[in-house]
């Protein structure tokens, strides 16, 4: 988020106070909701790991409700932009290769987002049944035109692009939604670099090699 109020006066101090404070909610938040859900989250909690007043939490957001959408969406948001890059590149190699990637490093740099993303579709999506209808759908229906349009071509095998997808997303968020076993199957260790950077070629490869791109 951005607020250029112009100049460097009080109002742009007050809108840069604004946009820290702003930040500090959504980042406690995230973390809150993930270890307590809707329900067990308090709004007194979030404003203390924020560092905030309470007060503040309502002025910025209204209500618990519309701060715990507004992460959650927030989340899904980052990865469907990680999938630009089937508009900007016209070929599937390094399209895949930067999607489950980014996906994979995302799901690891925000690991109580796709944690709260798992509950709520765990739950149900009590909350977000229209983001899903009106976002999530559409983009999904977009990104399996440019799979089919590059199976016509001749540069990918015949595959149904949903299914891809769903593949992708529950390989790629494994790491962080499951971490506490994958602690325990690492000898009691969270995956060091090194052990990162070889699951996510070999996630990658698996799914390109699965494709006949390798």
């Amino acid at each position: 988020m951005t607020i250029d109020n112009g100049g460097d006066g009080p109002g742009r101090h007050k809108a840069g106070i604004r946009q820290e404070n702003v930040i500090k909610i959504l980042v406690a938040a995230e973390t809150v909701f993930a270890e307590k859900g809707f329900n067990g989250a308090s709004v007194d909690l979030i404003a203390k790991r924020a560092g905030v007043p309470k007060p503040n939490v309502y002025y910025y957001f209204g209500s618990k409700e519309t701060l715990y959408r507004k992460v959650v969406e927030d989340i899904c948001s980052i990865w469907l932009k990680a999938a630009d890059t089937f508009d900007d590149i016209d070929d599937p190699v390094p399209a895949f290769r930067h999607y489950v990637a980014s996906k994979m490093e995302l799901a690891r740099n925000r690991p109580h987002g796709s944690r709260l993303w798992a509950i709520e579709m765990a739950s149900g999506a009590p909350f977000i049944q229209g983001y899903l209808t009106n976002t999530v759908k559409p983009w999904l229906e977009s990104r399996e035109k440019v799979i089919e349009r590059w199976v016509s071509e001749g540069k990918l095998k015949p595959v149904k692009a949903r299914y891809l997808f769903y593949m992708i997303w529950a390989t790629t968020q494994h790491y962080a939604d499951f971490e506490a076993q994958m602690i325990v199957m690492n000898d009691g260790q969270p995956l060091d670099e090194q052990q990162f950077e070889y699951a996510k070629e070999t996630v990658i490869a698996l799914i390109l090699k699965s494709l006949d791109l390798q």
